[in-house]
């Protein structure tokens, strides 16, 4: 075999620049510390290193959008808690208005203040986030969500109108997770139950319209089996199809105060209005004991009770009907208009602590329903905090993995860089010698 002069050039560079080749690539491995610099060094392993890096992009998403859920709804929470530590504040004062030992100038004074506690309350509810957007709009973050309208007479008071929806802003949080980062400002502070949350009990007749003449002072009742409630509510014992309500009327009978429960529903317009139907027998009354919503004909048992004390004037009546929504601002208002009117009588002064009654409990309402809202708030955060906590677990996971496809072992790539460029320096001097071999130099 005839290997000639070219031959042995050619053969010789080829090594040295593969030698060379190799030792570069260690030395990029080296300095970047990356065991795959090109996806040809492990098909494989940077196929699953992309599927891994796709994956982790993709959770630090998540981790974003709790981080973002988590600042939202810590300002949520604080203005709940302002609104909270207000609607104390403000049932403090209206307790303190109760003293029937104050004067009118005195009364006037709360309701100054509290008029200062409804722009307050009405701000809060207004507050915005970081990015501008109203926080209790529901989805219409960019529109005001609670406006005073005028007046539209001076014996009509003003207003707040809620012009916001009942949505909740969702964030993604996880790959089959979405958190509410708002609350809806319907029903925080529109939508709230009226007196006890299940039935409103006033003095007066016809649902309140009618002022009593006594000293009787209902207080806000009680339901004592919610089921028995909701049974007789959706029962066939009405005998109208709307307006549910039961009177409490009193007559004197033999010089001693009875009491009889009615039915009062009505039908709907245009039908003729019903008379009142009696549900009970003459029952004597004594103040302060409490008086079971029981009817004898036809039979029901609602379930709950009313207290009334005090003596109730012969035709007095008190009417407990099933509890409507009204928003904490209209509850304010008409604190206001309360503590301004003049008590000139003691019925008026009857009828300002039976109407007081009936705002306390509007009240107690009011901050049960901003206690309730919180509580989820507060719940929501809760789980944030563990979905941050699980995100930063599976991100080091991520990292490890990573680890493992990609970084170099530093001990076995400078053991092999050294032994490449060994086997370079060899390649280098086997050249030298060889490239010498001439027939010439034994002539």
């Amino acid at each position: 075999m005839r290997i000639s002069s070219n031959q042995l050039y050619d053969a010789g560079v080829r090594g040295m620049e593969r030698n060379q080749s190799q030792l570069l690539k260690l030395q990029e491995q080296i300095s970047s510390g990356r065991r795959i610099l090109t996806p040809a060094d492990d098909p494989i392993g940077a196929a699953r290193a992309l599927t891994v890096t796709q994956t982790r992009e993709v959770a630090a998403q998540y981790a974003r959008n709790q981080g973002a859920a988590a600042d939202r709804l810590g300002l949520v929470d604080s203005q709940l808690g302002a609104a909270t530590d207000l609607l104390q504040s403000v049932r403090e004062r209206v307790i303190q208005a109760g003293n029937t030992i104050l004067s009118d100038s005195d009364r006037q004074a709360v309701a100054s203040e509290l008029e200062a506690r409804f722009a307050e309350l009405l701000g809060i509810a207004n507050s915005k986030n970081a990015e501008g957007d109203y926080l209790f709009a529901g989805h219409q973050g960019a529109t005001t969500p609670f406006v005073l309208s005028a007046a539209t007479s001076s014996a009509a008071p003003t207003s707040v109108s809620y012009f916001g929806d009942d949505g909740e802003r969702l964030m993604q949080v996880g790959p089959a997770q979405q958190m509410p980062s708002s609350v809806a400002g319907s029903d925080l502070f529109m939508n709230i139950r009226e007196g006890n949350g299940s039935f409103l009990a006033a003095a007066g007749g016809d649902g309140g319209t009618l002022a009593n003449k006594g000293a009787g002072v209902i207080d806000g009742g009680s339901v004592l089996d919610p089921q028995k409630w909701q049974r007789a509510l959706n029962s066939d014992f009405w005998q109208g199809s709307s307006n549910q309500a039961l009177e409490i009327r009193f007559s004197s009978v033999a010089g001693s105060s009875h009491y009889q429960l009615f039915d009062v529903s009505t039908s709907p317009p245009p039908a003729a209005a019903l008379p009142a139907r009696s549900v009970t027998e003459l029952l004597p009354f004594t103040s302060g004991q409490a008086i079971p919503l029981l009817s004898s004909a036809p039979a029901a048992d609602f379930g709950a009770q009313v207290v009334i004390n005090g003596l109730p004037a012969d035709g007095d009546r008190f009417s407990v009907t099933p509890s409507g929504n009204k928003s904490v601002f209209q509850t304010m208002q008409e604190l206001i208009g309360l503590l301004n009117s003049p008590l000139g009588s003691s019925q008026a002064r009857t009828e300002f602590t039976s109407q007081l009654a009936g705002h306390l409990n509007h009240l107690d309402q009011a901050q049960a329903n901003v206690s309730r809202v919180q509580a989820s708030v507060g719940a929501r955060l809760q789980a944030l905090d563990g979905l941050s906590s699980n995100s930063a677990a599976v991100d080091i996971l991520h990292q490890q993995s990573l680890s493992a496809l990609q970084d170099l072992d530093y001990a076995q790539a400078l053991s092999d860089f050294t032994r490449q460029q060994l086997s370079l320096e060899a390649a280098q001097k086997s050249f030298v010698t060889i490239s010498g071999l001439s027939l010439f130099s034994y002539l």
